[in-house]
């Protein structure tokens, strides 16, 4: 599937609509009693409204999302050379979609930030219209979707965003009579005053699975659990799926009956400090132990392993 491309809109050429063009003609001869002029009347044109739009995705590439709400954002550009309003509509359903989202609303970017601010974005109720844009004029739109929670790991989604001039499409040169600037001519453009961009979405669910294992060796040299054996816990966190988790910390009490051995704790086979410093780790016998993985990608494993002694 293609994503729209990020260069720059076409922008209209030529004359704004309604500027009157006139011309008056000249003529110089000699009778024989001297040189005359005339001048012919004045041919006056006024130049007809060109109905033209341009969309594009400003998404770099799919927008990571997961089962809820997630926003796709295009640009809107008004090629024509007069001022027009344009109908917005969508089409969550494209051929190829591994799963469709909703569409539940379509917003125009009203503070210029370029990110979608609920209670401050303007979303446009039915029919979705834009303001009227001037000539060149561009504007920042949101479709803000809702991902179905069916959707799995990885699944893509396109949605289709699509512009139509509220004057009038069709073929290029179709003529809407006296609905044009100062009452001439809209004349549909090489765009058939109609366009479109898609979005895309891509899930990416991610999961942590934690696993904790013991291993005992007593003051004999075996295996058993006694007072005086050493035991080393050891929790493994494994992080699946396609996109990350933030803020993941691990914690373990120290088991009543035990008591924490001083700097023992590990993250990944290396030593992590007991106080609460800038390593990753702490770890005491009233707070047991607290290791801070931070950001996480899928696809992730890390080893926390720390030891306690039998009383």
């Amino acid at each position: 599937m293609s994503l729209a491309s990020l260069s720059a809109p076409a922008l209209a050429e030529g004359v704004d609509a309604g500027t009157l063009i006139e011309n008056t003609a000249t003529a110089t001869y000699d009778d024989g009693s001297g040189p005359t002029t005339i001048t012919s009347n004045t041919v006056t044109l006024r130049v007809d409204e060109l109905l033209d739009v341009t969309v594009t995705s400003l998404d770099s590439g799919p927008v990571g999302a997961a089962p809820g709400t997630a926003v796709l954002t295009f640009e809107l550009t008004n090629t024509g050379n007069g001022p027009e309003a344009f109908e917005l509509s969508t089409n969550p359903a494209v051929a190829g979609n591994d799963f469709d989202s909703q569409v539940d609303a379509i917003a125009v970017d009203t503070n210029g930030n370029g990110v979608y601010d609920p209670g401050v974005d303007q979303i446009l109720t039915a029919p979705e219209t834009t303001a009227e844009l001037a000539a060149d004029e561009a504007i920042t739109v949101f479709v803000v979707v809702s991902v179905p929670a069916s959707a799995s790991d990885g699944q893509r989604s396109d949605v289709e965003l699509i512009a139509e001039a509220v004057t009038g499409i069709g073929a290029p040169g179709t003529v809407f009579a006296g609905t044009g600037v100062n009452g001439g001519d809209a004349i549909v453009g090489t765009t058939g005053a109609d366009a479109a961009a898609t979005g895309s979405l891509i899930v990416g669910i991610t999961t942590v699975d934690l696993t904790k294992s013991a291993t005992i060796l007593d003051p004999f040299g075996g295996t058993s659990a006694v007072p005086g054996s050493v035991v080393t816990f050891t929790i493994v966190a494994q992080v699946s799926g396609s996109g990350s988790i933030d803020d993941l910390v691990v914690t373990d009490a120290i088991p009543a009956g035990t008591t924490y051995a001083a700097d023992t704790l590990e993250l990944d086979a290396a030593a992590l400090s007991d106080a609460a410093d800038t390593d990753a780790g702490s770890a005491s016998q009233a707070d047991g132990i607290s290791v801070d993985l931070g950001t996480v990608a899928g696809g992730t494993t890390h080893t926390v392993t720390f030891d306690v002694t039998i009383d």
